[in-house]
């Protein structure tokens, strides 16, 4: 080997060592960073006229575990849609109440009961029959309180919804940017591998949204399709539409077309309003604004229904005529059968008892229509009202026989086993979600091996710098001769 070849040799494995160099220290400084792929150097031996003409240096490889990577991205998935539906089933729980809590539906309704075995033990006291009027209100408006509530969980479902198709629109359009600049990179040498870090990172975001598999294509692209086989980019990315709602009442649903679904060129995607891209939180806010909410309307309507009908029963009180309106009414006017969604909204306290609307409290004791007081001492109305609400009835919507202190109780059980089956759905979705975490971070960066790739590429720079250092005396010496 000629002492020039000796020279180029070194001068190519210290140009390989500084490479390396670079490369090490990039692993290390992003040890900590997420969606960072650990990069290694290509080496290989250079070879010119068949002789070993040092070392050439190669392309970047990104170390990224795919398989780990796609199951991570679904759990998250699963993981953030369940969070979001835990959340939504809490804020409904607080306007509810637990089942014996106070301030829940069911202790107003058993604090009407209460007031009532009062009024009955001494129905002479307009005290006991003012507290009795102040409890039909309070239950009356604990029923709008929760009804308005549930609507603006309907709400922000729907906000959520419009924000995620933006978001979900948006960082397909950026994928497709970064594939187009992964492709120039490939072709044109460049190493594409901090792109890929951004493109991984944008990907996450997307699988919080919809779940997704990545499908590699030529040039180090990539393509997403959801595990029910929706095509989300592929080349050109799709974009999505949806249409928030301003304000939502209970009447509104996606099945009578108050309600937005996403759609695809104008067109909707499917009946349910999220279809194949279900999985994550979009689907999560779906779930919540036309299933869960909606079952949360339908048992305070239920609720409201089974009090309305049996305080305007004319058996109950025989003042009322059929079809009068009772001690608690559909804003103002007696239920309608034909009428029961968002009832809850509406249910008030009859004017004709209400001190604030003019009204007075004896007509709890001697009947809504009675025209001339009754004797202060006849506790048989109040005892009836007693019995109706305690007895155990069906309603037009619930076949089951319950009284309505059950009924709501029942009610704000069933919420919150949902809130729970939710939760436990939570904790399995975060124990997989962080073991798959953990595997994907043990394929990452680990700085103890890259420290001693660093003193292998300190020593193989000292090795290449002491060859020219060699080569450089053999030179002097020839020039001394």
């Amino acid at each position: 080997m000629s002492i020039s070849n000796s020279l180029s040799n070194a001068l190519s494995g210290m140009t390989a060592a500084s490479r390396m160099a670079e490369v090490v220290s990039s692993n290390v400084s992003n040890s900590l960073t997420d969606g960072y792929g650990r990069r290694s150097l290509n080496l290989s031996s250079a070879v010119i006229g068949g002789r070993g003409a040092g070392v050439e240096i190669g392309s970047i490889t990104r170390h990224v575990d795919s398989g780990i990577l796609a199951d991570r991205r679904l759990a998250g998935a699963s993981l953030g849609g369940y969070g979001s539906l835990v959340s939504t089933m809490n804020r409904i729980q607080d306007v509810v109440g637990e089942a014996g809590s106070t301030g829940s539906i069911s202790s107003r309704i058993v604090a009407v009961e209460s007031a009532l075995i009062d009024a009955a033990s001494d129905p002479s006291s307009r005290n006991n029959l003012s507290a009795l009027a102040e409890k039909l209100r309070d239950a009356a408006t604990s029923l709008n309180t929760a009804s308005h509530g549930i609507q603006t969980e309907r709400q922000r479902a729907d906000a959520s919804i419009s924000d995620q198709v933006d978001r979900l629109n948006t960082a397909l359009g950026q994928v497709q940017q970064l594939n187009k600049d992964i492709m120039t990179a490939h072709n044109t040498g460049y190493d594409p591998s901090g792109l890929q870090d951004q493109r991984q990172l944008i990907i996450d975001g997307i699988s919080e949204i919809v779940p997704v598999r990545e499908l590699h294509r030529a040039g180090g692209q990539i393509a997403l399709m959801t595990p029910s086989g929706e095509t989300l980019i592929d080349g050109e990315p799709k974009v999505f539409g949806f249409v928030q709602n301003a304000v939502i009442t209970p009447d509104m649903t996606l099945q009578s077309g108050g309600l937005s679904g996403i759609t695809l060129n104008g067109q909707p995607i499917a009946s349910d309003g999220v279809g194949k891209l279900a999985g994550g939180t979009l689907g999560a806010a779906f779930q919540a604004r036309d299933i869960e909410l909606v079952a949360a309307q339908e048992g305070l309507d239920t609720i409201a229904v089974d009090l309305i009908s049996r305080l305007q029963d004319p058996s109950v009180d025989p003042t009322l005529a059929v079809g009068q309106a009772g001690l608690l009414t559909d804003a103002g006017a007696a239920h309608n059968a034909a009428n029961t969604v968002g009832l809850s909204s509406r249910i008030s306290l009859n004017a004709f008892v209400d001190p604030s609307a003019g009204g007075t409290v004896t007509k709890l004791r001697d009947g809504l229509n009675a025209t001339s007081s009754g004797p202060s001492g006849n506790a048989s109305l109040l005892q009836a009202i007693s019995g109706a609400l305690a007895e155990a009835r069906t309603t037009p919507i619930d076949s089951i026989q319950q009284s309505v202190a059950g009924r709501a109780s029942n009610f704000e059980g069933d919420m919150g086993s949902k809130r729970v089956e939710f939760e436990s759905e939570v904790s399995f979705a975060n124990a997989r979600w962080s073991s798959l975490k953990e595997a994907e971070s043990a394929n990452g960066v680990d700085t103890d091996y890259e420290m001693q790739m660093l003193l292998r590429v300190e020593q193989a720079y000292a090795a290449n710098a002491r060859v020219i250092q060699t080569v450089e005396t053999l030179m002097q010496r020839l020039m001394e001769i």
